[in-house]
């Protein structure tokens, strides 16, 4: 006959609570991933590796600790670059500087990089002139700026029964911004609006780097044009101090109106 203690309610909630806690555990570590980052200096543990000079010259098979006092005396860091190969390639390096460097292509590439986005602009069929080039305005600036335009004509009451109103507008909007932009998507009615969507004719890095250009153009005219008003009110200054000093006139005996006075 086997006897089986029973374990008390605060025994039972404490291993209850223990396994919840190795479990959390081991989940966050799983969620973590291993480390992808390079081992570096006294983290490559293996008899000897395969160096690199810090141009890229190779020195061939040395002992770890012979590579580890290179790095030493170079004021270097020994970074793994292929683990799996036998022996492991390591070399010679900044390592702040190589990370600070790939983490600045890496923000780069991302500025750079072209994300889609879908303007929308909306019109009436019975749109007046007024309103009609304003529209046309913002049309091309978001053309301009890289983005797609997508075109909607909103349909009330009797306006339903005229669709050609608005397939009028719409190849008239397209005729009007041929230059910035191209006819990705045909006029397409859905319910009470019809849509038309614009794609621009450049791509949108070239457009940011026209703005970058035409930004700097205009950050080099304002400082221009301050150190053009500071000459200026330089020279001004200059003209009224010129001025004051040829009016004020040098006292003498023929200016004396006291004639006891003998200068």
């Amino acid at each position: 006959m086997v006897w089986c203690r029973m374990a008390t309610a605060p025994q039972a909630f404490a291993h209850a609570e223990a396994f919840l806690f190795v479990r959390g555990a081991s989940s966050k570590g799983k969620e973590a991933g291993i480390s992808t980052e390079p081992r570096i200096n006294e983290r490559i543990r293996v008899p000897e590796v395969r160096l690199v000079g810090p141009d890229g010259e190779q020195i061939g098979i040395v002992p770890i600790a012979q590579a580890l006092q290179m790095a030493r005396d170079a004021d270097l860091d020994l970074v793994e670059v292929s683990g799996d190969a036998h022996p492991p390639v390591t070399r010679l390096m900044d390592y702040g500087k190589f990370k600070y460097e790939a983490a600045q292509k890496a923000r780069e590439s991302r500025r750079n990089q072209s994300n889609t986005v879908i303007k929308e602009m909306k019109l009436r069929p019975k749109i007046d002139e007024h309103d009609y080039a304003t529209k046309i305005g913002h049309v091309v600036r978001f053309l301009k700026g890289g983005d797609k335009v997508k075109i909607t004509i909103m349909f009330r009451g009797r306006e339903q029964s005229r669709p050609e109103l608005g397939l009028n507008l719409l190849q008239r909007l397209a005729e009007d911004v041929a230059t910035d932009g191209v006819m990705e998507q045909a006029p397409r009615q859905e319910g009470r609006n019809m849509h038309m969507v614009l794609a621009p004719t450049r791509k949108k890095s070239e457009a940011r780097a026209d703005q970058a250009v035409a930004r700097e153009t205009r950050m080099a005219e304002r400082a221009a044009a301050a150190e053009a008003d500071k000459s200026f009110e330089a020279e001004r200054r200059l003209a009224s101090q010129v001025d004051e000093t040829a009016k004020k006139k040098k006292r003498g005996p023929a200016d004396n109106m006291d004639p006891d006075i003998q200068f």
